[in-house]
């Protein structure tokens, strides 16, 4: 291998992994490199740090190690020295519905806190990052930006579909075929079958949810390579895209390069939400997004995600507020199709850098146009405005967000049932303890509050199971899954647990919402003055926590409409 050169000086590279092994003083740390398997020479490499989450967690994180092992291979064969580093990571599928869900988003914090230490304790020269669940793609990229090394990350891919009488099926229709089980419209049977079926293969959930939408954002993003996140986690097709990928982060590790900071600006992060609005994608988008804007220094909010939500067309038929899943992307030419349409009717930013050290635009010049079925042409779209809005008014004074794809009405109002947490409000929903028209408020579920901010899939798939999931709306400040549909509006801001006013809401009290384009509101209907006299004698209902995590995530966690960072 030859020796890299500054090219300022034209004198050998160095690299700062030097500082752990060079000098007398650092003599003993050859020991331990030698006792991973290194020679002389491989010491002297650059040495990268390979993130994953893989490990027996979920499905979507079991075939991660695999892909390391291949960008592993690319790091070496192109004068690196790997070093595999796995990270926690908490399955949103095994924690939905019960307290285990509290840890869900505190998980995003403690994998970017994680990269953050081994990087930077280890003094790595490079990061290569796969995730593949909802919260670990987010704290990679996290990871990633506050280190600010040459790096890469990759989604590790989504399962395959079901199959289940003639046609495709996925994990977000069996857990709506609870609810049909509860309402006496499907048998046990079918739901255990439905279950056996619902997830084929390793990889992440198969439709348009957090971990997909997450993919694409990366690749919007400027940190994954085009087309890499709709590549089914089985297909082989992953590992030689695994051993390229390492191999431009090489050059990037070599020579000067644009660092992620350099690349995930104001425009990258426009570019990623845009994405997003047009494949219909998850809800916590909106959530990560803003709290990625902070490691990367730029300050941009909900708000600033709701703008670009509200000028950027819906193009893409994905579930769930449509027909097809993140396979069938791949078939039509991956995430690289989206991007291109947006780009060629002006709502990308195409001279946003990426990790290539090339364009934005010059990345996506090769990739098909759409196929007008699965992705369709911006002047055929699908709807004007974004698949995903933002509500504000007297109910989220700093903002709720709600998935509009797929929703057949965007009013409701009506009287609100409310619940101090999820438990309850499941149980509620369970024995049909409501009514077509109401508003099922869930508070006390927001970062601080909860503490965790879970997500309430299980109560929204209960609903649309029981026939309900477009004749009531729910509101919480808590999350909703990517899976989730219907009129599901979370994230609301600020939340119960610090004087927001979904503290003071009453069983009974009329709430308001329209979600078309030119109102965008949640309003609750009680005047101002009886709202502050409400706030004013409104008791902390947040739930309990014990010492340990939870407890040091309550003290540190900020609002949802900036991320829910923990700094």
């Amino acid at each position: 291998m030859s020796t890299p050169k500054d090219q300022s000086t034209n004198a050998p590279r160095r690299f700062r992994s030097q500082a752990i092994h060079e000098g007398t003083v650092r003599a003993v740390t050859h020991g331990f490199l030698e006792a991973l398997g290194q020679d002389a020479d491989e010491v002297a490499r650059p040495h990268i740090g390979v993130f994953h989450t893989g490990g027996e967690m979920s499905p979507c994180n079991l075939a991660l190690r695999d892909q390391a092992m291949h960008a592993r291979t690319g790091i070496y064969a192109h004068g690196g020295m790997p070093h595999e580093c796995p990270v926690v990571s908490v399955s949103d599928g095994l924690s939905v519905a019960h307290r285990g869900m509290r840890y869900s988003l505190v998980s995003r914090e403690l994998i970017a806190d994680s990269v953050e230490a081994s990087t930077e304790g280890h003094q790595w020269d490079g990061i290569f990052s796969i995730g593949g669940c909802d919260k670990n793609l987010p704290g990679l990229i996290m990871g990633i930006l506050r280190c600010n090394l040459p790096a890469v990350f990759v989604h590790g891919g989504a399962t395959l579909p079901g199959h289940w009488e003639g046609r495709d099926t996925h994990v977000g229709e069996t857990y709506e075929t609870i609810g049909r089980v509860l309402a006496g419209e499907a048998t046990e049977e079918e739901l255990r079958a439905r279950a056996s079926i619902c997830i084929p293969t390793a990889g992440a959930c198969a439709g348009q949810f957090t971990a997909n939408t997450m993919g694409m954002v990366a690749e919007a993003l400027g940190l994954s390579p085009i087309g890499s996140s709709t590549i089914p986690t089985v297909y082989s097709a992953r590992a030689p895209m695994l051993r390229r990928a390492a191999a431009v982060l090489m050059r990037a590790v070599m020579h000067n390069a644009p660092l992620p900071r350099d690349i995930v600006t104001r425009q990258a992060l426009e570019n990623a939400c845009a994405v997003v609005s047009a494949t219909g994608g998850s809800t916590n988008a909106a959530l990560h997004l803003p709290a990625i804007a902070r490691e990367a220094g730029v300050e941009f909010t909900v708000h600033d995600v709701a703008a670009v939500f509200a000028r950027t067309p819906l193009i893409a038929d994905l579930q769930p507020g449509g027909k097809f899943l993140a396979r069938d992307v791949h078939h039509i030419g991956g995430a690289g199709v989206v991007m291109r349409a947006l780009l060629e009717a002006n709502h990308l930013h195409g001279d946003a850098m990426t990790f290539t050290g090339r364009t934005l635009a010059e990345e996506l010049a090769a990739c098909a146009p759409p196929d007008g079925n699965v992705v369709r042409q911006v002047t055929n779209a699908r709807s004007p405005n974004g698949g995903v809005t933002v509500l504000t008014g007297s109910l989220a004074p700093d903002g709720a967000l709600l998935k509009v794809a797929g929703l057949d009405a965007l009013v409701h109002r009506g009287p609100a049932r409310v619940f101090e947490c999820e438990e309850d409000a499941q149980e509620a929903v369970v024995n049909r303890r409501y009514e077509a028209g109401d508003v099922i408020v869930i508070r006390n579920e927001g970062p601080r509050g909860g503490p965790g901010m879970r997500e309430m899939l299980g109560i929204t798939a209960l609903l649309y199971g029981q026939g309900m999931g477009q004749r009531v709306a729910l509101v919480t400040d808590g999350r909703f899954s990517g899976a989730t549909r219907g009129l599901c509006i979370g994230h609301v801001s600020p939340e119960a647990a610090v004087g927001g006013p979904l503290a003071a809401v009453r069983d009974g009290d009329i709430i308001a919402i329209d979600a078309r384009p030119e109102a965008t509101s949640i309003s609750l209907e009680v005047i101002a003055e009886e709202l502050a006299q409400r706030l004013a004698s409104t008791p902390d209902r947040s739930q309990p926590v014990a010492s340990g995590v939870l407890s040091k995530y309550r003290q540190l966690v900020g609002s949802a409409d900036r991320g829910a960072t923990t700094h």
